[in-house]
Order: structure tokens, then C-alpha cells, then sequence
């Protein structure tokens, strides 16, 4: 189970650009990963290539025991199921409420009428009450996305991601549009959920100081190439230098 990518690569531009290239990793079940590089490096391909959202490219990518470059189909939403995405602007129906939008991480395992109709199972709507509760926001079911504050909707899109759940949870820049002290609220979600649950989390930050006190492990792209992997007390001066493709005085 867990995660593996053997000479995983995607190019554009006829083979002239990678976004990934040569990408080799294992991440066993219940990992924190911070993953980090600058924009354009590759995360995000990456994260999209886990849950099939992107062609991962040449190359092998095994998720959960199955082969993400030739899953299609009814395959392909199954291995999704357990693969939950936050996203960095929390991707909600802002219209809706708190309660309806967690919900929709239950699409998958209710018959389309129901998703269509918002017609969900009891079951259902018990689970997302006591998701939103975990996350800090009982009481707050009925209150329409738009008027929630950023590290409240980040919330929502967190509890979205946990009613699905999965073994695993992508996060794309999760903290990206909150203040540092939201962003540490998130993070502080994420942990217990990986600690109690035993999910697996990768996380893409872009805030070195954050992925070094969350994170056991830490890996690093560039120009799409893994460049780092490895223990947060062994990212070195060099190798951020390396990473970030700066001097010393930036960093």
C-alpha cells in the first residue's frame, strides 16, 4: 500500500520542459509529508498525479496497491474515494452551507439522484455534523460558505476531504490564503487527523519554518526532480540553496 513512483516523468512541449522527471519515491500508510520547491518545481503535478487528476506521464506510480497510469473509468473513482484534495482556495460552493458542502465528499458513495437532489442518507449527514465538529466548527452547519471566514471555509474543505474517508489527503498550499495563525489551526487539523487516523498527508507549504515543525519527513522539488528527501534537521543550508535556487541572504 501507501505510495511509489518509479522514473515517473511529464513533460510538455514535445519532451522540452518537465514538470516531473524521473520522480522516484515510497510513502508508506500514516506519513506527514511536507512537500517543497518553488512555483512551477512540480508539487502540484505531483499531488494531481496521486489521485489521477493528471496524467502522471511515463513511467510507473503505484497508490494504494494500484497502478494510477492505467486506472480509468469506474477504477480511477474508486482509487479517488480514498484520496482526498484540499485545495488552496477551498474550491467551495459558496451559495451553499457549511453542512452541504461537506457532503459533497460523500458523492461517491451515494446513487447520483441523491447527490443531484441533495437527498443524502442519514448516515451521511451525521458523519459530515461530526466532521465539522472535529474541525472546530460545531453548530456552524447551516451558515453559507461566503460567509465564513477564509480559516473557517479552509475548515469546510478539510471536513470535505475527511467525510470522504480516505487513506489518503492532499493538501495544495492549504495555508496559502490564511494568516500565519490560521495556518498553524490548519496544520494542528491535519496533524491529529494524520495521528489518529493514521492517514497519510502530503502538504504542499510554501512557509519553510511550518513544514520543519510539522513534518517528519520533508521532500523537495526542482524544475521537476526530486532534489531532497529526507528528515526535516537534515535540510541543510546548501541544500535549500540548491532547492530555491538562492543566495544565502534570501533564505
Amino acid at each position: 500500500m501507501g505510495i511509489k513512483a518509479y522514473n515517473l516523468s511529464k513533460s510538455f512541449d514535445e519532451g522540452k520542459t518537465f514538470a516531473l522527471k524521473n520522480v522516484n519515491i515510497e510513502i508508506s500508510q500514516g506519513e506527514f509529508i511536507a512537500v517543497i520547491g518553488l512555483s512551477g518545481a512540480g508539487k502540484t503535478t505531483f499531488l494531481r498525479a496521486i489521485n489521477g487528476t493528471n496524467s502522471p506521464g511515463t513511467g510507473t506510480l503505484e497508490v494504494l496497491g494500484q497502478n494510477v497510469t492505467t486506472l480509468s473509468g469506474k477504477s480511477l473513482v474508486s482509487l479517488r474515494k480514498q484520496v482526498g484534495f484540499i485545495f488552496q482556495q477551498f474550491n467551495l460552493v459558496k451559495s451553499l452551507s457549511a453542512l452541504q458542502n461537506v457532503l459533497v465528499g460523500r458523492t461517491a458513495y451515494s446513487p447520483l439522484w441523491r447527490s443531484v437532489t441533495g437527498c443524502y442518507y442519514a448516515s451521511d449527514v451525521t458523519l459530515a455534523k461530526k466532521t465539522l465538529d472535529s474541525v472546530g466548527l460545531r453548530g456552524r452547519y447551516d451558515e453559507k460558505a461566503r460567509n465564513l471566514s477564509g480559516g473557517q471555509q479552509q475548515r469546510v474543505a478539510i471536513a470535505r476531504a475527511l467525510v470522504q474517508e480516505p487513506k489518503i489527503i492532499l493538501a495544495d498550499e492549504p495555508m496559502a490564503s490564511l494568516d500565519p495563525k490560521l495556518a498553524e489551526v490548519v496544520l494542528d487539523i491535519l496533524a491529529a487527523v494524520n495521528q489518529q487516523k493514521n492517514i497519510t498527508i502530503l502538504v504542499n507549504i510554501h512557509v519553510l519554518e511550518l513544514a520543519r515543525k510539522y513534518a517528519k519527513r520533508i521532500i523537495a522539488f526542482r524544475k521537476g526532480e526530486l532534489v531532497f528527501d529526507g528528515k526535516p534537521e537534515s535540510l541543510t543550508q546548501a541544500i535549500l540553496e540548491e532547492i530555491y535556487d538562492v543566495d544565502k541572504a534570501t533564505l
